[in-house]
């Protein structure tokens, strides 16, 4: 017998309380962990957590007005609904299956039904604070990892019925993460789109929605290129909205119960079946699917009871039925729009007009482009074969295994940065796509360009983005370029290919920035790598006695051993987050032939460093050059 089996005993189980499994098992809970560089790392979820609770009190008619404030590490939520009753509040914060959400009338059709949220951010956090005001008295209690550390009696209050929740993430299990306003403020958004008549107050701000989806769309898409008005549509339980564009590709916003369906699921994906279905009867005409939704940015919100999700995190949907004896979720949402989208369409007829117009023009573009389409696709399936450019790794994001969110492209500048990469990479989840010199600027050329240039069309191809995000291949995008002039403008030449063609793969967080240590900083016992000036001078300051400084002018430059450091478990990346919808508006003005107006943007924003003696280069600050994105 093995002596593995020998060592098997009583003694080898073990139980874990409601703590230390959370803690052991993050992921089962949160999803991704992540330093917060990602919309979907866990340190998000676990503020959703936690609003999702205020929101139900909305929900219920309890409280109009959510309070949320945070900074890079610490969150503060303060909601106006019931309060958590006062003998409870320890209990609902710390103990498994404990909630108010277990009476299927008074929550039939909220999202955190398993009791389990607030307590993955309770045992995730070093510091949790509740404190809940109920009826002119208050109780408070404090938490440490999940352990109580301090609790209060119960005393009289003058603040309004609600429930306060402070928190800090756990650092020991989200390392160097920090908080990025933008990915909270999408969130925000999205509550407020989906809840009319709610207020959230984010960091002073106010944030507040009269036409839900529609609104929604307004901030999303480019107004400018838009086909025709906003189509708006609500029914019991279900609420629509859709338009056409000028981009390629197709974006969707899908929500279930509230919850942001990143993924999509069941009914996003019956959404675009019936667009298509709907459209075709309407024109009697058996126009491609792909001709109907290219361009096409809708949104889709619908309730439904007991909604069954594929993961915890609630990402996508899997239930096939909205109720326990309800429709399916594809006979449902196909019915409300064959019915309303086609009584909008016959009200609406320059409406319908446009439409059809903006799908004869896809058919021309799809037709246009087939030959050459056809001829690049036989030539990167050959290039496959021994495609130099790509480096690939062994798991993709359309596999099952529970790394698949970990795999990441990284697209190099010249054959000696991908040549660092390549040897220290995780072969498992990180290939390289090692791009020969500057790539073209692509602003203002049709897709025609991304068959025709041999090298959009094998990145293209590695990704396996042409039919959309349905088939890609890597979770993570990122464009590693040296931080010299150089390594900036070939960053803004990949962002542009990317934002031309495939908006949707940067919109959906998928396209990031490598950010690689300026300076070595060592002595005989230390070494600290540092990524700006500030973190130099305090590694000098920590390391004394003049120190061996180091400055990395390229990636080239670091060694295999080095760069392992850099690309592991601490890498950073800068997420590329669009923050303005006119994207054509944004690259017209970057990587247009407005050189006059460039030269003097940048003439205007020279920056001279000063380093005790020597006076760098001047370099185009990094912060302008992300503008683009």
């Amino acid at each position: 017998m093995a002596e593995n089996d020998i060592n098997y005993s009583e003694d080898s189980i073990r139980s874990l309380d409601w703590k230390e499994h959370i803690r052991l098992r993050p992921g089962m809970y949160i999803g991704k962990l992540g330093d917060g560089s990602a919309y979907d790392d866990g340190i998000y979820v676990l503020l959703k957590e936690i609003i999702d609770n205020s929101i139900d009190e909305f929900v219920m008619g309890a409280g109009r007005t959510i309070e949320v404030n945070l900074n890079d590490h610490k969150v503060a939520v303060r909601d106006y609904g019931r309060g958590i009753p006062l003998g409870k509040v320890i209990d609902c914060v710390s103990k498994i299956n404990t909630g108010g959400k277990y009476d299927s009338k008074a929550f039939q059709k909220s999202v955190g039904l398993n009791g389990v949220g607030t307590k993955a951010v309770n045992a995730l956090s070093t510091a949790f604070t509740v404190q809940s005001y109920r009826d002119g008295r208050t109780k408070i209690a404090e938490f440490a990892k999940g352990e109580l550390v301090r609790e209060e009696a119960e005393k009289e209050t003058t603040q309004r019925n609600g429930t306060a929740i402070n928190f800090m993430p756990d650092d020991s299990i989200f390392r160097h993460y920090r908080f990025i306003p933008e990915f909270v403020e999408n969130m925000i958004w999205n509550y407020v789109y989906l809840n009319s008549g709610l207020t959230i107050n984010f960091n002073g701000q106010k944030y507040f929605s009269e036409k839900g989806l529609h609104d929604l769309l307004m901030r999303h898409a480019d107004t400018e290129t838009m086909r025709y008005p906003i189509i708006h549509l609500k029914g019991n339980d279900i609420e629509i909205a859709m338009t056409h564009g000028q981009q390629y590709g197709e974006e969707y916003y899908s929500f279930v119960n509230g919850q942001h369906t990143t993924q999509g699921g069941t009914h996003q994906a019956a959404f675009r079946e019936a667009v298509v279905k709907t459209l075709r009867e309407f024109y009697d005409k058996d126009f491609d699917a792909s001709d109907i939704r290219a361009s096409i940015i809708g949104a889709i919100a619908i309730k439904v009871q007991e909604p069954v999700f594929e993961s915890q995190t609630k990402t996508k949907l899997g239930s096939q039925n909205v109720g326990p004896e309800g429709p399916s979720v594809r006979a449902f949402i196909n019915d409300f729009v064959k019915k309303d989208l086609d009584d909008y369409l016959h009200k609406n007829p320059a409406t319908a007009d446009a439409i059809k117009a903006r799908i004869l023009q896809s058919e021309r573009e799809r037709k246009d482009i087939a030959g050459i389409k056809k001829l690049a696709n036989e030539r990167a399936k050959k290039a496959s074969l021994h495609n130099r450019k790509l480096r690939d790794c062994k798991l993709h994001l359309d596999d099952t295994h529970e790394r698949r969110q970990d795999t990441t492209l990284f697209i190099t500048e010249g054959d000696s940065a991908s040549g660092s990469i390549t040897k220290s990479r995780d072969v498992m989840t990180q290939a390289v796509f090692s791009l020969k010199g500057k790539p073209l600027n692509c602003f203002g050329l049709t897709k025609k360009v991304v068959y025709e240039n041999e090298e959009f069309n094998l990145l293209q191809h590695a990704l396996n983005i042409e039919d959309g995000l349905d088939g890609l291949r890597y979770n993570n995008i990122v464009i590693a370029t040296d931080a010299d002039v150089d390594g900036m403008h070939i960053r803004l030449l990949m962002m542009t290919f990317f934002l031309q063609f495939f908006p949707d793969l940067v919109k959906a967080g998928h396209v990031y920035i490598l950010q690689t240590p300026l300076f070595r900083v060592r002595n005989k016992k230390e070494t600290i790598y540092c990524y700006s000036d500030e973190e130099r001078r305090n590694a000098i300051a920590k390391l004394g006695n003049k120190p061996e400084i180091t400055r990395f002018k390229g990636l080239g430059e670091i060694s295999p051993e080095e760069f392992g450091l850099f690309i592991g478990k601490d890498i950073r990346l800068d997420p590329v987050i669009l923050k303005d919808a006119n994207i054509k508006g944004l690259l017209e003005y970057f990587m247009g032939k407005n050189t006059p107006t460039r030269q003097q943007h940048i003439v205007q924003n020279l920056r001279v460093e000063k380093d005790d003696e020597t006076v760098n280069p001047v370099v185009l600050d990094d912060a302008e050059i992300k503008e683009v994105a």
